[in-house]
């Protein structure tokens, strides 16, 4: 696969995610991981989030640029790693903004401290389960006291 198509098919398997797991680094070298939501901007190598700027977790960005993002969608797993930055575009955040932010900021797109997270994701890690939760049981079942190996689906890692 070429590096448009890898990005391409990921974009394909992040496309019904709206929760993800963003993991930051604490400046006592702890993981840290929260849930983010998932601004529905095409994936083209880069992920956006809208955060407060005053977060611990923009902190942690600041100190440490290194960033996790795992999301879960329809059978599927993907753990992307890359660096985050914190971006202050208004026309970016107009373009991401929703009515569901709106519960996180009183003044709305003016709240003060209001920003944007970029991750520009270096590599990833995928997991597509084949056939659903049933086909995963059967398949598990099969592998019980036997030497089959189950069928469960394909793990991939990308370079981006």
């Amino acid at each position: 696969m070429t590096q448009n198509e890898q990005t391409g098919h990921l974009a394909e398997l992040l496309k019904d995610a709206s929760i993800a797991m963003l993991t930051t680094v604490s400046p006592e070298d702890k993981l840290i991981s929260r849930p983010m939501a998932i601004q529905k901007t095409e994936f083209d190598g880069d992920l956006w989030f809208i955060f407060s700027e005053d977060s611990p977790k923009a902190e942690q960005i600041r100190d440490e640029a290194e960033v996790n993002v795992n999301f879960e969608s329809k059978h599927t797993w993907v753990s992307l790693s890359g660096r985050g930055r914190i971006v202050h575009d208004r026309a970016k955040l107009e373009e991401n903004w929703s009515t569901a932010v709106d519960a996180w900021f009183p003044d709305g797109i003016d709240t003060p401290g209001v920003a944007l997270l970029k991750v520009e994701a270096e590599s990833a890690q995928y997991w597509e389960a084949k056939g659903g939760p049933v086909k995963m049981a059967m398949e598990l079942l099969k592998a019980r006291g036997s030497d089959h190996q189950p069928d469960i689906g394909r793990s991939k890692k990308v370079e981006l």
